[in-house]
């Protein structure tokens, strides 16, 4: 059922934002209707500007691991704000969250911080730019990285959703030094990779063409690869880091980047990103090097408060209760979608129900999914009080205040809206 309040509050904004957004997926448009307002949201659940409550799977897009309004992570807000919310210098919260990354990520000896995922991307694909003096890159057809120029090219995520992967106002000598390969699949890789590349860069699981995990020697094989041609891999963990394990994905599959780029969880939900990589790397970076990259913000009190208290918390015993929690809601997923075509996928607490091929590997399979249906299923949804993301090619994401009786009840609420949707 669309929030009356909310339908006012977008009809209002179109008039004052484009397409009535801060962000295009937040319209709604590919699943029709217009989008619910957010009004509050506490753990597991999400209230919208009508005061009705769902269960909450987008969780910010995945920072929200602990859930929304984290006692600790309030606490730590509060004493951050009162000691002051921007100074433009360095203070001693944005050392200790490096030191605690630094700590956790074994190819990370310096960190530079930065606002966002798209800032670190682009931050580190200038770094090895100018490190390897060569311009070619190559990404992943369904990897999204940001909305920087060179890397919206067959992009995921949005740029999949409004059917636009490549946008208009990008450059074409721009566009031209990246090139495209295809996600699981090394010889794609091979033929584009060589002394012109300065870098691969990769989302270790994709989120952003819903969540593909990578096959078996896959990440390995990219090692290799960039290894012999003497460029960089980047793994941008910008939504892996710190979700799939206590040092991203990277800790997993025990593959190490020459550069990392964070974002979300660990700012513990504020505006953060981090890119970071070897000593003789990180230093090429102004002050210490010729590379420059700034922000104002970058370090924010703010963010690194809430940061610290979310690093803190995800211990071992966390990730267990992630993964317990994920993969019930998963097995729940997959006995209620049935013999209806489609999957279930998931990697950790991150997880996509697709509907269609009985498998996705790589941004051709996401395509041929049926985002019809989906927009169906995902209103049916809504009316059963489930906010997923309005979008076939995104992930749902678990956190650890999603209850054991609010697993069982979206398992039940994801049968009836299937039903609904046929």
């Amino acid at each position: 059922m669309q929030s009356k309040k909310s339908q006012k509050l977008f009809e209002r904004a179109l008039g004052l934002m484009p397409g009535g957004v801060s962000s295009p997926v937040r319209a709604w448009a590919s699943v029709g209707g217009s989008p619910n307002f957010a009004a509050s949201a506490s753990g597991a659940s999400i209230t919208d500007a009508d005061g009705r409550s769902y269960i909450d799977y987008v969780g910010s897009w995945g920072p929200m691991i602990l859930g929304h309004a984290e006692p600790d992570v309030l606490a730590a807000l509060i004493e951050a704000a009162r000691a002051g919310t921007s100074f433009g210098a360095s203070t001693e919260l944005e050392v200790e969250l490096v030191a605690a990354l630094c700590e956790r990520f074994a190819s990370i000896e310096r960190l530079r911080l930065v606002n966002s995922g798209t800032e670190a991307t682009m931050s580190a694909l200038r770094l090895a730019r100018a490190a390897t003096g060569r311009d070619a890159i190559v990404k992943f057809a369904g990897c999204y990285h940001g909305h920087s120029d060179g890397l919206l090219v067959r992009a995921g995520s949005g740029a999949t959703t409004f059917g636009v992967p490549d946008s208009p106002g990008v450059p074409a000598a721009v566009g031209a030094l990246t090139r495209v390969a295809e996600f699981n699949d090394l010889d794609s890789v091979g033929a584009v990779c060589d002394d012109a590349v300065a870098a691969v860069i990769v989302e270790p699981v994709a989120g952003n063409m819903g969540v593909v995990a990578p096959e078996p020697g896959f990440l390995e094989g990219l090692r290799e690869i960039t290894g012999q041609a003497d460029a960089l891999l980047i793994f941008d963990e910008v939504m892996t880091g710190l979700r799939l394990g206590p040092a991203g994905y990277q800790s997993v599959t025990q593959v190490r980047p020459d550069l990392t780029c964070l974002g979300k969880v660990i700012g513990g939900g504020l505006p953060v990103g981090a890119y970071g990589g070897g000593a003789a790397l990180m230093d090429q970076i102004s002050p210490g090097g010729p590379v420059y990259q700034a922000g104002t913000l970058s370090g924010n009190p703010l963010a690194a408060a809430a940061g610290l208290a979310t690093v803190e918390k995800l211990d071992a015993a966390a990730y267990g209760a992630l993964e317990e929690k994920a993969a019930g809601l998963a097995a729940g997923l997959r006995e209620a979608l049935g013999e209806r075509p489609g999957c279930v996928q998931r990697v950790g607490s991150m997880l996509t129900l697709f509907f269609g091929p009985g498998q996705v590997r790589n941004y051709d399979d996401a395509l041929t999914t049926d985002t019809v249906r989906f927009g169906r299923f995902f209103q049916a949804l809504i009316d059963e009080g489930v906010w997923i993301p309005p979008s076939q090619f995104e992930a749902w994401f678990v956190s650890l205040a999603h209850t054991d009786e609010q697993l069982a009840e979206t398992v039940a609420a994801v049968g009836r809206a299937l039903a609904a949707s046929d």
